[in-house]
């Protein structure tokens, strides 16, 4: 099976962004999901963007890979919305990635130093009208990726994948868990 390395979202490591994790275990995958924040979860995601800030978005990525530090580089990086940004800093610069997972949001790959790594696969998932997922910059990301795949769902909720949301959507949910279950098939 696969070994993942799994970055919360803003809202920090919240029971419904653990059981998530806890459904890619249950396929017999192994997940490591580092908690950025130090203990600290939100109830909104402007508080929790608010407290990332305050710690740096450069500070994010770099307590995302000094967790790396100790995993085998031939993993996968996934991440949930604010996660997606030490998971995808980590796919395009950590040598020997076998795949990234970008869950309700992309960064240009530019922003980490360039084009993205030849012969690394990516999926990405979002709501096609979830307007903090930047669902454009997501298109274009999928397009300069040779082995992209990007797949939207009906919608607008952000943080879909967390049942403790608002947004959670359970249908959504498990369309997106079968998708990247097939994808941690092709890539393990």
């Amino acid at each position: 099976m696969t070994e993942i390395l799994l970055f919360h979202h803003a809202l920090g490591q919240t029971p419904g962004f653990l059981e998530f994790a806890d459904r890619w275990r249950g396929a017999g995958h192994t997940v490591h999901t580092p908690d950025l924040y130090e203990g600290a979860t939100f109830e909104s995601v402007e508080e929790g963007v608010a407290h990332a800030e305050g710690i740096g978005f450069g500070e994010i990525i770099r307590r995302g890979t000094a967790a790396a530090a100790s995993l085998p580089e031939r993993i996968v990086y996934a991440g949930v919305s604010l996660g997606v940004l030490p998971a995808q800093s980590l796919a395009q610069r950590r040598p020997g990635a076998r795949g990234a997972l970008l869950l309700e949001s992309a960064v240009p790959p530019e922003s980490f130093g360039g084009p993205w790594p030849a012969g690394v696969p990516a999926q990405l998932h979002a709501m096609a009208d979830d307007e903090l997922a930047e669902v454009p910059v997501m298109r274009e990301v999928a397009g300069q990726i040779d082995a992209a795949e990007l797949f939207l769902y009906p919608g607008g909720g952000h943080l879909f994948t967390d049942r403790g949301t608002k947004a959670y959507d359970e249908a959504a949910t498990t369309l997106l868990l079968r998708r990247t279950l097939d994808f941690l098939d092709r890539v393990g």
